[in-house]
C-alpha cells in the first residue's frame, strides 16, 4: 500500500477534534479519494488532560506546536490554532520554512498575513491551503481558484458571518431587539462571550479580503476592506425594510471598480426576490459574477466541527494527491497591483431613517439638504402623526455618491428637529 500521509494537528477545539474523527469515521472513502491513507500521527494542545470526544492514543503529544515542524515523521501540518499573530503565526511560518505543506483554517492570519506567508510557501514550493478559512464547509475557495479559472470575476458578494445572519434573521422573524438576541446567541453558542469580532463585521472583512485576493489576483488587502458591523440596526429598521420589499443582511462586497478593487463589508438592504435574501440562520452564501460563466451562488453552513472539518480535509486530499496551485491562483510575479477604491467613491442607493420632532416645516428642512447636495428621492415613509412628539421619517434615495451622503447625514443630523444619529442602511440590488 502507499505510504501514508502522516499529519500533524495544532488546536483539538472544535475543529481540530472533527478533524480527528472525519479522518477516522470516513477513513475508507477519503483513502480511495485521496489514493493513499490519511492518517493523524502528531497534536498539539493547551490542555493534555481535557476530554475532547476523541481518543488520542498512540499520537504523539508536543506542548510546543511550533515543535510539530520539526518533528521529521509529520508531512503536513494542519494549523486550528486561531488568531493572526502568536503561536498559529510562529507554526505555519516553522512548517513553511522546514518545506512541509500546511492547512489552515486561520482566517485572520491569511487576511493581515497572507502576502508574506504566500511567498514563503512559493520560495519552498509548498501548498499553504486554507479552503476552510472562508465560509466552512461551502468549497468556495476551490470554486473561485479551480472552478472559475477561466473567468474574470467582475464581482464577489456574500454573507460571510453566521453570527451576524442568525441575530439578523432572528430580529426579522420575532420583532424583537438587537441585544435581546444577541444574548441568545449567546446562550446557543453562535455567538462568542465577547462577540466583537463578529457582529462589528471584522470576522466577515477577514473573509471577504481572502475572497477578493482570489477573484482579482491581487495580493491581501485586509486593510482597505471597508467595515460597519451590526450593532446599529434595529427591530424598526428591519421592519420598514419588510415595507419596502427588502430584507436585511451583512455583506461583504468586492467588484472590479473604476480605478481598482472596492472591498466593504456593512448592513445592506437586498430585495426580499434575491436567492442571497433567503439565507437564513447561521448559513452562509457566497455569489461569484464572471465573465463567461455568470452568476454561481455557493451556501451552506459556514461554521462549526463538520463542515469546517470537511473543508479541512478536502485540502489534505488535495496534498495526498499532489494537487496544489498558487495560494492566491496565481504566481506574485503574475498578481494584479491595482490599487483600492476608497468607500467615499461608492455610488448606489439609501435608506436613510431620522427620527424627528412631528411640528411643520421638518421635511422641507431635510429635503432641502438633500436637493443641495444633489441627492433625488425615491420615496418617503412617515407613519402617523404625533403632533410635538418623535416619529420615524424613512427616506430612499435614487444612485447618489458616498461623500455626498455623507455629508448629507452631517448636516440633517445638525438639525434641531432630528432627535438622535439618524440611520443609514445601504440598498444592494439584486
Amino acid at each position: 500500500m502507499t505510504h501514508p500521509l502522516s499529519v500533524a494537528v495544532a488546536g483539538l477545539g472544535t475543529v481540530g477534534g472533527g478533524v480527528l474523527k472525519l479522518l477516522r469515521d470516513n477513513a475508507d472513502v477519503i483513502t480511495a479519494r485521496a489514493g493513499r491513507p490519511i492518517a493523524v500521527t502528531a497534536v498539539s494542545a493547551r490542555d493534555r488532560t481535557r476530554d475532547r470526544g476523541v481518543s488520542l492514543s498512540g499520537l504523539r503529544w508536543y506542548e510546543d506546536p511550533v515543535a510539530l515542524a520539526a518533528d521529521p515523521a509529520v508531512d503536513v501540518v494542519v494549523e486550528l490554532i486561531g488568531g493572526s499573530d502568536g503561536p498559529a503565526r510562529a507554526l505555519v511560518q516553522a512548517a513553511l520554512a522546514a518545506g512541509k505543506p500546511v492547512v489552515t483554517a486561520n482566517k485572520a492570519m491569511l487576511a493581515v498575513h497572507g502576502a508574506a506567508l504566500a511567498a514563503a510557501a512559493e520560495e519552498r514550493g509548498v501548498p499553504l491551503a486554507f479552503e476552510a478559512a472562508v465560509a466552512g464547509g461551502i468549497p468556495v475557495i476551490k470554486a473561485l481558484r479551480e472552478g472559475l479559472a477561466g473567468n474574470r470575476i467582475g464581482r464577489i458578494a456574500g454573507i460571510l458571518n453566521g453570527t451576524c445572519n442568525y441575530i439578523l434573521t432572528q430580529m426579522r422573524e420575532r420583532g424583537r431587539e438587537f441585544a435581546e438576541v444577541l444574548g441568545d446567541a449567546q446562550k446557543l453558542g453562535y455567538a462568542e462571550a465577547d462577540p466583537s469580532f463578529d457582529i462589528d463585521g471584522i470576522d466577515a472583512a477577514h473573509k471577504l479580503a481572502i475572497l477578493a485576493a482570489l477573484a482579482f489576483g491581487r495580493p491581501v488587502a485586509f486593510d482597505a476592506v471597508h467595515v460597519e458591523g451590526i450593532r446599529s440596526v434595529s427591530a424598526l429598521d428591519i421592519a420598514f425594510a419588510g415595507e419596502l420589499g427588502y430584507r436585511i443582511k451583512l455583506l461583504g462586497i468586492a467588484r472590479q471598480a473604476d480605478g481598482g478593487i472596492a472591498a466593504r463589508v456593512h448592513p445592506c438592504m437586498v430585495p426580499q426576490s434575491a436567492p442571497i435574501a433567503r439565507v437564513d440562520g447561521v448559513f452562509n452564501a457566497v455569489v461569484a459574477e464572471g465573465d463567461f460563466v455568470g452568476r454561481v451562488m455557493l451556501e451552506g453552513r459556514g461554521a462549526g466541527a463538520g463542515p469546517t472539518a470537511s473543508a479541512v480535509v478536502a485540502d489534505l486530499v488535495d496534498i495526498a494527491r499532489n494537487r496544489f496551485t498558487p495560494v492566491w491562483g496565481a504566481a506574485s510575479a503574475e498578481l494584479s497591483n491595482a490599487p483600492s477604491v476608497p468607500m467615499s467613491a461608492h455610488v448606489g442607493a439609501y435608506y436613510l431613517r431620522l427620527m424627528v420632532v412631528d411640528r411643520p416645516g421638518v421635511i422641507a428642512d431635510v429635503t432641502a439638504v438633500l436637493r443641495d447636495l444633489g441627492i433625488s428621492l425615491e420615496s418617503m415613509l412617515q407613519r402617523g402623526r404625533s403632533p410635538g412628539e418623535a416619529v420615524p421619517v424613512v427616506l430612499v434615495t435614487h444612485e447618489t455618491q458616498e461623500s455626498a451622503m455623507r455629508e448629507a447625514l452631517t448636516r440633517i443630523a445638525a438639525l434641531n428637529a432630528v432627535l438622535e444619529a439618524p440611520t443609514l442602511i445601504r440598498i444592494e440590488p439584486e
